[in-house]
């Protein structure tokens, strides 16, 4: 993570005054912009931006054996009827990138899985999502890199284009 920041910031990467207390999300000091970070079995990625962000990271063939079970359990109905008009390969890609979407929703929020996981709904068209509980909404974008698939989320979908990404 130092390394990436360390050229965003034209610093050494002992220099980045990066905060990573052990279980919370690390951070940077006012100015230095936001981080988020998600890691899967064989990648990590780091976000960066001048407003908050968040991101989530997957295997873009990670398979969802019990699709229908997650949707009824941790999406909120106007999803559910949208997913359940779905099939086989369909379903689990729209499952999986409304999950990556929610989870990066999350970070974005600092919030909980447990506890606001099913408070996230997810436009059909995939470029937002509304929490329904504290009325955040935010601006969404999903990305396809080799074999992983990203999900990126901001305030307003113009930081979008400012944000940096840093997988490996």
């Amino acid at each position: 993570m130092r390394s990436c920041l360390a050229i965003k910031h034209g610093v050494q990467p002992l220099q980045v005054p990066l905060e990573a207390p052990p279980g919370a999300p690390p951070r940077l000091p006012l100015g230095w912009g936001y981080l988020s970070l998600s890691h899967c079995a064989d990648a990590c990625l780091l976000g960066w931006s001048q407003q908050p962000i968040g991101v989530d990271l997957e295997r873009s063939d990670r398979a969802i054996p019990s699709a229908l079970a997650l949707i009824h359990r941790f999406y909120r109905e106007s999803e559910q009827i949208e997913l359940r008009a779905l099939q086989a390969e369909q379903l689990r890609r729209q499952v999986l990138d409304r999950w990556l979407l929610k989870e990066a929703a999350i970070k974005w929020q600092r919030g909980s899985l447990a506890q606001d996981l099913r408070f996230w709904e997810v436009s059909s068209t995939l470029d937002c999502a509304r929490h329904h509980g504290l009325n955040l909404k935010v601006a969404a974008q999903l990305r396809s890199v080799k074999k992983w698939r990203l999900g990126i989320v901001v305030g307003e979908k113009k930081n979008l284009q400012d944000s940096l990404l840093c997988l490996a």
